[in-house]
């Protein structure tokens, strides 16, 4: 009888050796390029801890399932797992649990538009440009903020996402918008926190009012009374105007003086977004593209155009939802990453000139 006792102890030992061995010792059974992992969803312990073995990433099912049930409180999250290195059970457990998942960052940048957004995505090899444009192209999404919206433009907000190897477009959109919401929240909420006659950052129909004398005018603006949409719209071209921050509100308010004045936008980069929609542009615009037939073309048609042309971040959507109070009329480049402003047009034909000037002798120190 001893020796039996001695000899299941043994046993025991043994067994409890290489449970300990099999969960802490890191093993790799992939090859150096590493191994992805897909985890279903209501997936057991069993069934996980089967498939894991099968791909190489632990040494033993069943010692991988021993663990899971000691820490049957924590469950095993769904999703695509990826391990590139020698790992152990308890380590891979723990990936699971805390839903580790792999995820690559994707960055939409300020002004984009989503024809922008599509290429890098297929560039990346997310998915194809034309299953990102589907999905951007329905406006379900922002019925409840812009029921005229036609498309998504404008409303994929600028960030950084997280995704997936193969995202779904669907899901992408959604996450963007969720995340424009979330900063528009945050744009009028700071707006109305600094003027205590703004109750909230809705929006009607009414027109911004604009005093006779906008150079005279208060700092404190009033936040806009313009739709959403068109608010959204303003600060996409705003984006596509100009770099610095800085002068995002200036930029905004020489737009709204031209409006108020029923001027031509006269803004390049609508031209651009007219040609792309039509597949036309390839870098550059020319005279004739001034004259280009869409309603997007703020050389020929007054007013915004009928819907953003790229897509704003933050600092655009301030600017665009409280322009400064300027008597700015025009602006041209001044060569230096800005502009130059004016109030007449002999003011703004003489920054011309200056801009062709300070040009030319950028092109002459260069040579």
């Amino acid at each position: 009888m001893g020796k039996l006792l001695l000899f299941i102890l043994l046993i025991a030992t043994a067994a409890a050796a290489w449970l300990w061995y099999s969960i802490n010792y890191p093993y790799q059974g992939f090859g150096p390029e590493g191994v992805f992992v897909e985890v279903p969803h209501g997936s057991s312990s069993r069934s996980v801890a089967r498939l894991l073995k099968r791909k190489g990433v632990v040494r033993s099912s069943i010692a991988f399932e021993v663990y899971a049930r000691r820490h049957s409180r924590r469950s095993l999250q769904a999703g695509e797992y990826f391990f590139d290195s020698a790992t152990s059970a308890h380590d891979v457990f723990w990936k699971l649990a805390n839903g580790q998942i792999f995820e690559q960052p994707f960055t939409v940048r300020e002004g984009e538009t989503m024809f922008d957004i599509a290429r890098d995505l297929e560039a990346g090899n997310f998915m194809p440009a034309s299953e990102f444009l589907r999905a951007a192209k329905d406006p379900a999404l922002i019925q409840d903020i812009a029921p005229k919206a036609a498309t998504l433009e404008g409303f994929l907000f600028p960030a950084t996402y997280h995704l997936s190897r193969h995202p779904s477009a669907t899901a992408l959109t959604t996450d963007m918008v969720r995340k424009f919401k979330e900063e528009w929240n945050t744009v009028t909420s700071l707006a109305s926190a600094a003027d205590p006659m703004t109750t909230s950052g809705t929006f009607t129909e009414a027109s911004q009012s604009t005093p006779a004398d906008p150079s005279t005018a208060p700092n404190n603006v009033p936040p806009s009374t313009r739709p959403i949409a068109a608010v959204v719209t303003l600060a996409s071209l705003v984006e596509r105007e100009t770099p610095k921050p800085e002068e995002r509100p200036l930029v905004a308010g020489v737009f709204e003086n031209r409006l108020h004045k029923n001027m031509l936008l006269q803004c390049d980069p609508t031209v651009i977004y007219a040609l792309e929609q039509q597949g036309r542009y390839n870098g550059t615009i020319t005279t004739a593209d001034l004259h280009i037939d869409s309603p997007y073309n703020s050389y020929t048609h007054t007013g915004l155009p009928p819907g953003p042309i790229g897509n704003p971040g933050e600092a655009s959507l301030r600017a665009a939802y409280q322009p400064a109070h300027t008597n700015y009329l025009y602006f041209v480049a001044n060569t230096q990453g800005g502009h130059f402003f004016s109030a007449t047009l002999a003011e703004h034909n003489n920054n011309v000139i200056k801009y062709r000037h300070l040009l030319a002798g950028e092109q002459a120190s260069n040579r």
